[in-house]
């Protein structure tokens, strides 16, 4: 099983998907990437989430990043799902499936936890940078669904505080106020914050 890490390297693959046969890094080419592994097709809980994710897409598509979803079944299996998809959900299937039958990419990412089970995916979730790193690590039971509003604001921040030296406190939303990093002294932040609110010594907030 895969040790991944944060600031890994996105392991890179070449698999045959509902749209095509993808090479994974050149796919995403200079887009941020979002891959989300669920525990087999035609399960309940997965067929919301896609759905709802496949809704979300055009969030996503905003904010310069490709979505990706990995289930260890076949790619015949998989067409036959997103029919049921698309007609539960109300939706229509807009990323790709990964077929995985081998389980091949589920053990390069890491996605099977023995103690959960053996064979099944447990719901992971994996954002990837435009340099191909992984920036989030997040991994639910197979009984609990994802919320995608959490996922967007989490690539908010993670968008936001790429290049600037910020950071997001707790329940933060985009427009709310951030974090100015501690390695940034008083007479550098007067100057690039101009404004900012001084709490503590440690913790500085402004809006950005």
């Amino acid at each position: 099983m895969a040790d991944l890490k944060l600031g890994d390297i996105a392991p890179d693959f070449t698999a045959e998907t509902t749209e095509g046969t993808v090479s994974y890094h050149e796919w995403l080419g200079d887009s941020w990437g979002i891959l989300f592994s669920h525990p087999a097709d035609f399960t309940p809980v997965c067929t919301t989430e896609l759905g709802t994710a496949a809704k979300y897409k055009p969030e996503f598509d905003k904010r310069n990043v490709k979505m990706m979803a990995i289930s260890v079944d076949d790619i015949d299996s998989h067409h036959e799902w997103v029919k049921d998809i698309n007609e539960t959900q109300n939706c229509v299937m807009n990323f790709p499936i990964i077929a995985d039958p081998n389980k091949e990419i589920a053990d390069l990412y890491g996605m099977i936890h023995p103690k959960a089970s053996g064979t099944a995916t447990v719901r992971s979730v994996y954002i990837v940078g435009p340099d191909k790193t992984l920036k989030l690590l997040l991994t639910y039971p197979a009984s609990t669904g994802r919320n995608f509003d959490e996922l967007l604001r989490v690539i908010d921040s993670l968008q936001l505080t790429a290049n600037q030296q910020l950071a997001t406190p707790a329940n933060w939303n985009h427009g709310d106020k951030v974090v100015i990093s501690p390695s940034v002294s008083d007479e550098d932040a007067d100057k690039r914050f101009p404004g900012y609110e001084k709490v503590k010594p440690y913790l500085r907030l402004t809006k950005v």
